[in-house]
């Protein structure tokens, strides 16, 4: 988690910026930053208005899809887990995906690897940030989606995709 810190009531939030959770109290919360970014799984459940993922329950079980594992670049060895649905990428701790050492990817939203469960599907989507991101070498302008092994490039790092659920295996929804 870095320099971020965790309420009573599991909300992540920068203590340099809140002397208390900004989540806890939302007129707190600083509106240019839009209410607090992703919490990933770490914070789930915790709100009633919250929206919860496909698997995710109250208590915030969110079962690993996949990951990828970065190849080439500042965290050469280092996988980064995947949850079912939406997994936003970039440098900040605010993202589900916390990329550190590469300045050339994006702090927010570099891209985004989307797991869908109704269609058991992996897919790479373009994030807002300026820098183009790859898949075996070409240039991803649009959702592409992904297999096993495909390499990603984002910034000066390059990664290796692998499933975990898809055609051959699905967590059972009780």
């Amino acid at each position: 988690m870095g320099n971020m810190e965790k309420c009573d009531n599991g909300h992540l939030y920068n203590p340099k910026k809140y002397d208390e959770c900004p989540y806890c109290d939302e007129s707190k919360l600083d509106k240019k930053e839009g209410g607090g970014g992703s919490k990933g799984a770490a914070g789930a459940g915790s709100d009633p208005g919250e929206t919860l993922s496909y698997w995710e329950d109250e208590e915030g079980y969110n079962p690993v899809v996949g990951w990828i594992v970065c190849i080439e670049g500042a965290t050469k060895g280092k996988d980064y887990k995947l949850y079912s649905e939406k997994n936003f990428i970039g440098r900040s701790e605010e993202m589900n995906i916390t990329i550190q050492g590469d300045k050339k990817i994006s702090r927010r939203n570099h891209a985004i690897i989307s797991y869908n469960p109704k269609e058991r599907n992996f897919v790479l989507i373009p994030g807002e940030g300026k820098g183009i991101i790859y898949a075996n070498e070409d240039a991803v302008y649009s959702a592409t989606e992904i297999s096993d092994y495909d390499v990603i490039e984002m910034g000066e790092s390059k990664f290796i995709f692998n499933s975990l659920c898809g055609q051959h295996f699905e967590w059972e929804k009780e």
